[in-house]
C-alpha cells in the first residue's frame, strides 16, 4: 500500500508543479540573437602602437577579448567573427541599452598602469604608461584575501625582466591603475618583484576587488577598435518560424508518446511521464543557469530527447525479452534494467566525453550545442534511467503490474525455461 500511495503522490505533484510553472518558464527563457534578434557593431581595428600592423593573430586576440565582454555584460553565445584583415564583427543578442554596450565594449582597449613622473598624487599626474592589459597573463588576476580578512588582487605579467625593472623603479612610488582615463586604483610598489607576480591591496570591498580583477583579466584589447557602424538586427529565424519549430516539435512529441504507450503499455506511459520530467528539468536548468536558446542549442535539445527515448526503448525491449524466455516480471524488471543500464551508460558517456572536447575546443554556437548536450543526457540519466526505473519497481512491488501482456508481451510469444 506505501508504494502505491508513494507512487501516486510522487506522480500528482510533479504533475501539478510542471502543469503550474511550465507556462512561467517558458516566459523566461532568453533566447538567442538567431531567434530573438539584438545588436550589432563592426569594429576597424588598428594597432596600439604607430609602426606596427594588425596580423591575423592579434585580430583573432582581440575578437576573443571582446567575446569576454560581451559574457561579462551579462549575454551568452556572443557572435564574434573577423572579416578581412582589420575588420572585426560583433552581434549580441537581446540588447536593450545599445550606449552601454559601446560603452562596455570600447573599456578594455584602453587599461593601462600609469607612474607619476613627477611624484604627484593626482589622476591627472599618472602620465607614463608603464603597462598596457595585454602586458598582463590571460585569467591571471585573482580575488583572494590578506592576513586581515582584506580583498587583495594577486596578478601575473607574461614579461617577467620588463615588470623586475618597473618594480624595482617606482618602489615606495604609486602605480595607478587606468581605465580610460579614469583611475581606478593607486597601490603602491612595495618592493622589487622578480617573478612576475604582484598583489594589489587596499580598502576594497568584495565587489570592488572581483570588478578589479575582471577588468585586468580582460586586459587591453590587442588592437585599438574603431567603430564603423551599428544596428539593430532582427531575429534571422523569426517569430513565424520559431512558433512552427515548436509546434512541430509538440506534434512529433504527441507522436512519440503515443508510440511509446501503444507499445509498451502501462511501462511505456511511465517513460513518457520521464520524458515529460525530463524536458521541463532542461527548461528549469535553462531559466536558472540563464543560458540562451539558439538555433544550436535547439538541436542539441531535439539530439538529447531522442536519447533518452532510446533510453527507454532499449530497456523496455530488454524487459520484454526477459520475459519471453520465460522468466517473472520481477525478475525481468531486475534482469533487463541492468543489462540495459550498462549499454545506455556506454553510449551517453561517449557522447559526454565527445560533447566535452566541443565544449573545451570549440567557440560560440559550438560551446552552446555542447553545453547544452552534456546537460541534457545528465538528466536524461536521472530521468529516464534512475527515475523511471523506480516507478516501475513501485508498481510491480506493489502488485499493479504482474503480467507480461501489460508489458505489450503475449502469451504465445513466452517461452518455457
Amino acid at each position: 500500500m506505501k508504494r502505491i500511495i508513494s507512487f501516486f503522490v510522487t506522480v500528482i505533484v510533479l504533475t501539478g508543479v510542471m502543469a503550474v510553472s511550465t507556462p512561467g518558464l517558458l516566459d523566461k527563457v532568453r533566447l538567442g540573437l538567431d531567434l530573438k534578434g539584438g545588436f550589432e557593431i563592426l569594429y576597424e581595428a588598428k594597432p596600439l602602437e604607430e609602426g606596427q600592423t594588425v596580423t591575423k593573430e592579434s585580430l583573432n586576440r582581440t575578437a576573443q577579448s571582446l567575446e569576454k565582454r560581451a559574457n561579462v555584460l551579462g549575454t551568452s553565445e556572443p557572435e564574434v567573427t573577423t572579416e578581412g584583415s582589420n575588420r572585426i564583427r560583433l552581434k549580441i543578442a537581446g540588447v536593450t541599452n545599445e550606449a552601454e554596450v559601446r560603452k562596455k565594449m570600447k573599456e578594455p582597449a584602453n587599461l593601462t598602469f600609469r607612474s607619476s613622473p613627477g611624484g604627484g598624487t593626482e589622476a591627472a599626474d599618472f602620465t607614463k604608461i608603464e603597462l598596457l592589459g595585454s602586458d598582463f597573463k590571460e585569467n591571471g588576476a585573482e580575488v583572494g584575501y590578506d592576513s586581515l580578512n582584506q580583498p587583495e588582487i594577486s596578478i601575473q605579467v607574461k614579461d617577467k625582466a620588463k615588470f623586475t625593472e618597473i618594480t624595482k623603479r617606482l618602489i615606495g612610488k604609486e602605480l595607478g591603475i587606468f581605465l580610460d582615463e579614469t583611475m581606478l586604483s593607486a597601490p603602491v610598489v612595495r618592493a622589487e618583484l622578480t617573478d612576475g607576480k604582484a598583489s594589489i591591496s587596499g580598502s576594497y570591498t568584495n565587489d570592488e576587488a572581483k570588478n578589479l580583477r575582471d577588468t585586468i583579466n580582460l586586459g587591453a584589447l590587442p588592437l585599438s577598435l574603431t567603430e564603423k557602424y551599428s544596428q539593430s538586427v532582427g531575429a534571422t529565424l523569426g517569430k513565424q518560424s520559431l512558433d512552427q519549430t515548436i509546434v512541430a516539435g509538440l506534434i512529433a512529441s504527441a507522436f512519440i508518446l503515443l508510440f511509446m504507450i501503444g507499445i509498451y503499455r502501462l511501462p511505456g506511459l511511465l517513460a513518457s511521464f520521464a520524458l515529460i520530467l525530463h524536458t521541463w528539468l532542461l527548461i528549469l536548468v535553462f531559466v536558472l543557469a540563464d543560458f540562451t536558446l539558439t538555433l544550436p542549442g535547439i538541436a542539441a535539445f531535439i539530439l538529447g530527447i531522442g536519447m533518452a527515448v532510446d533510453a527507454n526503448i532499449i530497456t523496455n525491449e530488454r524487459i520484454r525479452e526477459e520475459m519471453r524466455n520465460g522468466r517473472s516480471v520481477l525478475s525481468s524488471i531486475k534482469l533487463g534494467n541492468k543489462s540495459s543500464f550498462r549499454t545506455i551508460i556506454d553510449s551517453n558517456v561517449t557522447t559526454i566525453i565527445v560533447a566535452g572536447f566541443m565544449f573545451a575546443f570549440g567557440t560560440g554556437a559550438v560551446k552552446g550545442f555542447a553545453l547544452v548536450l552534456i546537460v541534457e543526457i545528465v538528466l536524461s540519466i536521472a530521468t529516464n534511467v534512475y527515475f523511471s526505473h523506480w516507478l516501475l519497481g513501485l508498481l510491480v512491488k506493489s502488485g499493479l503490474l504482474k503480467k507480461p501482456k501489460q508489458f505489450g508481451v503475449k502469451e504465445s510469444e513466452i517461452r518455457e525455461l
